[in-house]
Order: structure tokens, then sequence, then C-alpha cells
């Protein structure tokens, strides 16, 4: 895995869903805009985003030093830089948005 300079596991991107409407629309984007990639790019490399149910997992806090990391360091290398490739699908708000724990993240 490759994110900028940075290579390995650790730096793969990952989406997290608490239900089965989440985990769907995850795995959905991912498909169509794999398509919509691959329709624009000579040399597709495929999207290795994990996609994970995040009751399974634990989290942690990093160092303060990591946090609002973009915020602080605004030039640093890892800005996002887009493909210019829309994902086809629309955006959609969740009806169930879980907030039950939002002070522990």
């Amino acid at each position: 895995m490759r994110q900028g300079n940075d290579v390995g596991t650790q730096y793969r991107s990952c989406i997290y869903y608490s239900n089965e409407e989440q985990m769907a629309l995850a795995f959905q984007s991912k498909d169509e805009y794999e398509k919509e990639i691959k329709k624009k790019e000579n040399h597709y490399v495929p999207i290795t985003t994990e996609i994970k149910n995040m009751n399974d997992l634990e989290f942690y806090y990093a160092e303060n030093y990591h946090q609002q990391y973009l915020s602080k360091d605004p030039d640093g290398y890892c800005g996002l830089k887009g493909l210019g490739v829309m994902c086809p699908l629309p955006i959609k708000e969740s009806k169930n948005v879980e907030t039950e724990n939002k002070n522990d993240l």
C-alpha cells in the first residue's frame, strides 16, 4: 500500500460502517468509483480502501501532534489531490445516524 511517501498497510484508507445499509453503500460506491476511474485512467490501480464493521474494532486516540494534521501543516505532502473523477452515485444522508457514543470519538 502506498499513500504519498508513506508505504505499508497502516496507511491504507478505510470506510467504517455500523449497519447493513452503510455497508452496502460503501461497497457500491467503491465499485462504481472504480468503474469511473477505469474509464479515465490509462494505468488503473485497484482501490485498496478497506471496508470494515466499526463495531468489530477498537479505536484509540493518536498523540496530540497527529490530531488535525492537515490544519497544522496545510502545505504538507498529505494534502488531498483528487483524480478529477467523480463518483456517479448521489450523495445520500443516512437516516440512521448513531450518536450515542459521539463523546468517545
